[in-house]
């Protein structure tokens, strides 16, 4: 994560760890008055016993600092955003993530663990002092509002499409959680009567399991696209069978949006996220045409716009939420 031009570092600020984890990678920064450093990725810890995802976090922020100059010790706080959903145990936070848990859809999902759930919080907050865990699409919704396309907004939402779909939410001025952190999850509802697409969740047929990422290369390689990448540029060919195929991933997100929209009565929503940012300019109006002009009483005035952070936005979603 580099440094965007448009976020000042106060010369006073204290280091802060940023951690974002994703059903693909897991990325960690350190940043203070200096700006942001000591970038890290890797692929998100899937082996091993449940604490394994948590001892990869504590490990991978050592390293951030050390490659920074900043000891540990001195982190005033870490901030983890991450892909849920989110269940508390003993008031703390573990991931029932479908692309990380394998234990939830069962063998038939293809990860290589029986985790029911990931541990997370509590083993951070044995290791770190001062720890924020939040809901990856709360993180980049957070970052949106304070630098990126949502200043200002007080009825708005946070889309990302990428290894999964995740939302999220704010209405009123008021960032919506939910009893266990899980509001915005849009991802894992039905708009569709598709039987054929096992989410991660055990659902079958739901927004994630027909249009993430890794969705899209598990339901569409027997037909020769083995990505979502080779998809859309087939698509973008002009290839009719893959556009054909793109217009209905784009029916069901619209559909998504849509209901979050007349739901929560926004204003606008930016979206992110892997699959959308490399084709927003081709997929942002398919998706909106699906949206705009329905029911207009609760559409009209919506704004569907990117995300203001751009591709970079996961990489501040963190930081929005521990820096003062």
């Amino acid at each position: 994560m580099s440094a965007a031009p448009f976020i000042t570092f106060p010369s006073h600020m204290a280091p802060v760890a940023c951690v974002d984890i994703g059903g693909t990678k897991v990325a960690v920064s350190v940043a203070d008055a200096q700006g942001v450093r000591g970038k890290l990725a890797e692929p998100t810890a899937t082996v091993g016993d449940r604490g394994a995802l948590a001892a990869q976090i504590i490990r991978m922020v050592a390293q951030s600092c050390a490659s920074a100059g900043v000891a540990v010790a001195d982190l005033s706080a870490v901030g983890v955003v991450s892909c849920g959903p989110f269940v508390m145990a003993n008031g703390l936070i573990e991931l029932a993530a479908p692309n990380i848990c394998g234990g939830i859809a069962g063998k038939a999902r293809g990860l290589p663990n029986d985790w029911p759930t990931a541990y997370l919080e509590a083993p951070l907050r044995a290791a770190f002092a001062n720890v924020r865990v939040e809901n990856d699409g709360v993180g980049a919704l957070e970052a949106e509002r304070r630098w990126g396309a949502l200043q200002g907004m007080d009825h708005c939402a946070y889309v990302t499409w990428s290894t999964g779909i995740g939302m999220g939410v704010c209405v009123d001025g008021h960032i919506l959680r939910g009893k266990n952190g899980n509001a915005g999850h849009a991802g894992h509802s039905f708009v569709s009567d598709n039987a054929d697409a096992l989410c991660g969740c055990g659902n079958v047929g739901d927004v994630e399991g027909l249009i993430a990422g890794n969705a899209i290369a598990r339901r569409f390689a027997p037909q020769g696209y083995a990505d979502a990448a080779a998809l859309l540029a087939a698509a973008r060919a002009g290839q009719p069978d893959a556009l054909a195929l793109v217009d209905e991933l784009c029916r069901v997100m619209g559909r998504a949006i849509y209901n979050m929209v007349v739901t929560l009565d926004l204003q606008r929503v930016s979206m992110g996220g892997s699959v959308f940012w490399h084709h927003r300019d081709f997929l942002l109006p398919k998706v909106a045409a699906h949206v705009q002009g329905k029911l207009t009483a609760l559409t009209d005035g919506l704004d569907l716009v990117p995300a203001g952070l751009g591709n970079a936005v996961g990489d501040y979603a963190a930081l929005a939420l521990v820096m003062a």
